[in-house]
């Protein structure tokens, strides 16, 4: 049934390519959230949660790291490619100059961030409301490049990502006793629900008509989070497994009910659960060797300025693992997400 779907919307991919003639389906693609899908806003900030630095990035262009959080591309840049862009939207905090370079998008995702305002101000990351800021700096520069009435179609048919959550919990509740002392993780979920409804609204507030939300990953299935919170175990971590489960329903009921209240809008979730889920726990009938621990280090927990050239162990061959460091999939993953997230995404483009 997988594989038939898959046939499905590469056929349609297919018919709306050769439709649109070498044009990109959609005018433009804006990125928001965490590490997931940040291309190097947090290059330039004083925070420890970076990847300019090799090995990562030494499978992307020219073997050079960008501030991507992999060895290669991230689900979000394969998607774009299969959206027909030719270029990924830019990072929005590394642009020089301002202008023509935000016609087909931009990125403004930021490593650490999260739906709940004080995760990204631990690490000194960009906030989710930070972001929206700078999405509103750039619908002015469209509309000084390309005129009013040509920002406001590309505003409109532009389709809008957004990853978010895991930091939220992986790099907050699960090791801040000032929340998991105070918060169940039923509790503390519904907290990022008000979050994300309202940034939700505030999006749709600004034009964004098509957005795409993912769920939460399998947090209990990340290397990181099997290493800190497995009990020597090495499996995945039930217990954040099923907060993440809870999270997703109530992420469902919520997009539900805003796509209801807000008229025009397009409100999509796409699924990052089941398919990582599977490749974590069936490695081999997917292609994998090695699902418990990344390609980085040691595999068990490196990340960010732990993930470097001078750790020991990290692994020649990236596309054998599910995970490139203790927190982020290798590209050979996001190549089978960035196939389910379009195949998720089709009503977005239609």
């Amino acid at each position: 049934m997988v594989h038939s779907s898959h046939f499905l919307a590469s056929l349609l991919l297919v018919v709306l390519f050769n439709v649109a003639k070498g044009q990109p389906l959609v005018p433009a693609l804006f990125i928001f959230g965490d590490s997931v899908v940040d291309v190097g806003n947090n290059n330039q900030l004083p925070t420890i949660v970076k990847s300019n630095f090799l090995p990562y990035g030494r499978d992307f262009q020219n073997h050079q790291p960008t501030g991507r959080f992999c060895n290669g591309k991230l689900a979000t840049d394969l998607t774009a490619e299969n959206l027909g862009f030719t270029s990924y939207p830019p990072a929005y905090m590394n642009l020089k100059t301002k202008g023509n370079n935000l016609l087909n998008g931009a990125n403004f995702a930021s490593g650490a961030s999260g739906y709940y305002e004080p995760t990204a101000k631990l690490y000194h990351a960009i906030p989710l409301s930070q972001q929206l800021e700078h999405y509103k700096e750039s619908q002015n520069i469209l509309v000084g490049v390309a005129g009013k009435s040509n920002a406001s179609s590309i505003i409109s048919g532009a389709i809008y990502l957004i990853s978010a959550g895991s930091s939220d919990f992986v790099q907050n509740y699960y090791i801040n006793p000032l929340l998991y002392k105070v918060y169940t993780a039923d509790q503390f979920s519904d907290i990022l629900i008000q979050c994300y409804a309202s940034f939700i609204q505030n999006l749709y507030g600004l034009g964004a008509r098509r957005i795409g939300v993912t769920t939460l990953a399998p947090v209990g299935c990340l290397p990181a989070a099997i290493t800190l919170f497995g009990h020597d175990s090495n499996q995945c971590v039930a217990r954040l497994n099923n907060d993440a489960v809870n999270f997703n329903r109530k992420l469902n009921t919520t997009s539900q009910s805003l796509q209801k209240s807000l008229p025009g809008l397009k409100l999509v979730l796409l699924d990052i659960y089941q398919p990582l889920y599977d490749l974590v726990t069936k490695p081999s009938e997917n292609g994998f060797a090695e699902a418990r621990r990344a390609c980085c280090g040691t595999g068990l927990l490196e990340t960010s300025i732990l993930c470097n050239q001078k750790s020991i162990g990290t692994c020649a061959n990236a596309s054998e693992y599910v995970f490139w460091d203790g927190f982020h999939p290798s590209e050979a993953a996001n190549q089978v997400l960035a196939g389910d997230l379009i195949a998720a995404g089709i009503s977005l483009i239609s």
